[in-house]
């Protein structure tokens, strides 16, 4: 199991670690987004399909790409509460960031639901790291969490992202519509329960420092 010793903050939300054999996703830390800005700089996507909604950094052009991403996610650790939180973790692998997968919750200490979403550097696409990445992330939302559920979407010709969610178990939960590029498209949307999860659960994930990040995120243990 990959460990990765790091100073701790004292921001628990940048202490939480997730490892599978694979990768590990760590707290978005500004040492780490800072090695992550020569991949948003060369851009995270460069033609069709498209798969971010509007608006979005990563569409921009440099600097004001790397500009606003780094807003964006240093606007959201801060904005954590019981009502709405976002933990970002930078994806690494054999010690390198790679890209990033977000864990969101919205009311989440009533309804116990997350969303995901994530991107990967066009360099490492291909590899399965999507799928692995993802079942990282919602180890640590049903196990480290207790969720409920967890739903993702993505626009209808990102095959990437709905085939993971297929192979994830994930159930087809309607459509929705975005715009994308000022254009409009149609998104598919998924859902996954806990008792869906527990069927696929895997025990080779590790969690890291999870417990004191739980008053951040108003969540009561």
């Amino acid at each position: 199991m990959p460990t990765t010793p790091a100073p701790l903050s004292a921001y628990p939300p940048l202490n939480v670690q997730v490892h599978t054999p694979r990768l590990s996703l760590l707290g978005a830390t500004d040492a780490l987004l800072e090695r992550l800005v020569p991949t948003v700089r060369d851009g995270v996507v460069t033609e069709p399909p498209w798969p971010f909604d509007d608006p979005i950094s990563l569409y921009e052009d440099s600097p004001e790409r790397e500009w606003r991403w780094l807003r964006a996610v240093w606007s959201g650790r801060g904005r954590a509460s019981a009502e709405s939180w976002r933990l970002y973790f930078v994806v690494v692998v054999d010690g390198e960031p790679v890209g990033m997968q977000d864990l969101i919750g919205t009311g989440f200490a009533t309804f116990g639901t997350v969303t995901t979403f994530s991107w990967l550097s066009p360099a490492v696409r291909g590899r399965g790291l999507g799928k692995e990445m993802r079942q990282a992330v919602l180890h640590l939302a049903f196990e480290g969490l207790m969720a409920r559920e967890a739903t993702s979407d993505a626009f209808v010709d990102n095959r990437a992202s709905n085939r993971i969610s297929e192979a994830l178990g994930y159930v087809p939960n309607g459509v929705s519509w975005d715009t994308r590029r000022g254009e409009p498209a149609q998104i598919a949307c998924w859902r996954l329960t806990r008792e869906q999860w527990s069927a696929q659960r895997r025990d080779d994930i590790e969690l890291t420092a999870v417990a004191p990040c739980l008053p951040v995120l108003g969540i009561t243990p």
